[in-house]
């Protein structure tokens, strides 16, 4: 390797990045990273405010940086279907194709074994599973026609761990690693790299909702007994969009200072 090819290895110059859930928390943090790789940054969010904000603040950071690109905040509800049709056709239309999703839009819900609604359940499985997967298949063709067309869908570690409160959230991430394994299969001929990337507990408003109690219970729950900090997810998220991560696909990177026993 040279060192020509060596600073391209992060360098998202020229590529159109799709971010759910990107004005706040972890979306943001890798909204924020993929900009300043060089990437075109969409971030799409149920607030038309938020869109605004962030579309401000990416374009602010983007204009400081070496080679940063451009961004464009579009007010998207993952439920939608058709929505995120919309939204990927607005991508296109100003930044004329699509390389990399993040699927990072989600909703954690606490309800306990026995007290389940089927709207509690249709909530947790319409944003956290359907939503990812229609936005796939909506930008499937855009994909299909990058030379670098990377899938990250942000799970979570609780995937992998039994969490009685929050069963129906730790469901809906784990069907989303299943999906992920299977579209990294069946889309590998197409050169479409699809990978999970699960955090572990992030000092996030997410995160912050829950009781002083709990937000202690759940950073010490890792071997590094502290919550990452939302940056913490950024360099794992670059890996996996850009060529450094070329040879990946069908993995779940495992960002949880160490909670899910191996």
């Amino acid at each position: 390797m040279d060192m020509q090819k060596f600073d391209s290895l992060f360098d998202l110059t020229g590529r159109t990045a799709i971010v759910t859930g990107g004005t706040r928390g972890i979306g943001r943090a890798i909204a924020e990273g993929l900009i300043c790789a060089g990437a075109n940054v969409v971030v799409a969010s149920r607030k038309a405010d938020a869109c605004e904000e962030t579309e401000t603040h990416l374009n602010v950071l983007a204009a400081g940086a070496a080679k940063g690109g451009r961004a464009l905040g579009v007010p998207t509800h993952m439920g939608d279907v058709d929505a995120l049709a919309a939204l990927v056709g607005v991508t296109v239309a100003k930044f004329g194709g699509v390389d990399i999703i993040v699927n990072n839009a989600a909703t954690g819900l606490a309800m306990p074994i026995g007290e389940f609604t089927p709207e509690a359940w249709d909530k947790q499985f319409e944003v956290n599973l359907r939503g990812p997967m229609f936005l796939i298949q909506a930008a499937l063709p855009y994909l299909e026609q990058s030379e670098h067309a990377s899938v990250i869908n942000v799970i979570s570690a609780g995937a992998f761990l039994a969490g009685p409160q929050v069963s129906m959230y730790a469901a809906a991430k784990a069907a989303l690693m299943s999906f992920t394994r299977s579209f990294a299969s069946g889309l590998a001929k197409k050169n479409i790299r699809v990978n999970a990337l699960a955090p572990g507990t992030v000092d996030t408003d997410m995160v912050r909702a829950n009781s002083p109690e709990a937000q202690a219970s759940m950073a010490a729950a890792s071997p590094m007994k502290r919550a990452a900090d939302a940056d913490e997810m950024v360099g794992p998220a670059l890996l996996l969009a850009s060529d450094a991560g070329s040879f990946i696909t069908g993995q779940c990177i495992l960002a949880d200072g160490g909670m899910v026993p191996h």
